[in-house]
């Protein structure tokens, strides 16, 4: 997938390229599908290491920290990289993914989401874990909706300028979570 940058392979293509067998290629995965779920997984793992090491060593207890700790962390993250490279696998010729591509994508953020709220409970034990669900989910979901906006701002590439645009777009999203929906007014940038 990293060679072609995409999805669109063939399992006799990956066992040559993998010098197996076909029959040894469905022995560890069931189907092309979740191929591609498992290095979509690979990706997310290293989005959620990046998020992981930008939070820091003590937890604080004042009101409002655990969104602060989880808003900061993903500040710091480098979620372009891995975001470019995602979303390079699943264009097809410039064209927006297949549906089945699109469902797959879905089921790997569902799992990031899981999986960030299960980090965060681990780090906050005593927090509930409904809150934890919903912070995590409105976050990742939130991130979804600026990749969108980002690709459309910048045409989806990776430059200083398109990071200025990916930092404000997430600041932006972060304070509406945080401060809620009504906190800004109509065309406040």
């Amino acid at each position: 997938m990293s060679e072609i940058e995409g999805t669109h392979f063939t399992v006799d293509q990956l066992a040559e390229r993998a010098d197996v067998s076909r029959r040894t290629v469905f022995n560890h995965f069931g189907s092309l599908d979740d191929i591609v779920l498992e290095v979509f997984g690979e990706i997310l793992e290293s989005i959620l290491g990046d998020i992981e090491s930008g939070f820091d060593t003590e937890v604080s207890t004042r009101p409002g920290a655990m969104f602060d700790e989880v808003a900061e962390a993903l500040r710091s993250a480098d979620l372009v990289t891995p975001i470019t490279r995602l979303k390079r696998m699943l264009a097809r010729g410039g064209s927006e993914p297949s549906p089945s591509q699109a469902a797959l994508f879905e089921s790997a953020i569902n799992d990031v989401t899981a999986r960030l709220a299960a980090l965060i409970l681990n780090r906050r034990p005593e927090a509930d874990p409904l809150v934890i669900d919903l912070m995590c989910g409105a976050l990742v979901s939130g991130g979804v909706v600026v990749v969108h906006h980002w690709e459309r701002a910048t045409g989806g590439v990776d430059t200083e300028d398109s990071r200025r645009t990916w930092t404000e777009l997430v600041d932006r999203m972060i304070s509406v979570n945080r401060d809620g929906y009504g906190s800004f007014g109509p065309g406040t940038p």
